[in-house]
């Protein structure tokens, strides 16, 4: 199936493979790397993920969360509580400067990956 831009969708099966592997791993990289522009609200990475990569990846609430607990007990985040006017407190995420740390660390081991990966399946 090709979105209306001509880019071919992947397959139900191989966009399942795509999540699996990003749940595993590659959420925290995309968190820390997200969260170095600025600090954002739960609902807002997760719009993030979904818009920079075309819908490809797509995280729920019930998957970002738990990283994002993760990440603020490794001090690699830190959060503030805003209110609003109507509903409930947003809680924010920012990097803390060990996360600056983790994320050029992450985001090096994840290149290097790549470039293997790209290097093996040509």
């Amino acid at each position: 199936m090709k979105y209306m831009s001509g880019i071919e969708k992947e397959p139900k099966n191989e966009r399942a493979g795509i999540e699996r592997e990003f749940k595993r791993g590659a959420l925290e990289l995309a968190v820390l790397h997200l969260l170095q522009s600025g600090e954002a609200y739960g609902y807002d990475i997760v719009t993030q993920i979904a818009d920079r990569t075309d819908g490809a990846l797509e995280v729920t609430n019930g998957t970002l969360y738990p990283v994002l607990y993760r990440l603020e007990r490794a001090a690699l985040v830190k959060v503030r509580w805003e209110m609003q006017e109507q509903g409930v407190p947003r809680k924010y995420y920012m990097l803390t400067p060990a996360g600056h740390r983790e994320l050029t660390r992450l985001t090096g081991e994840w290149t290097t990956f790549a470039k293997a990966m790209a290097r093996l399946l040509r």
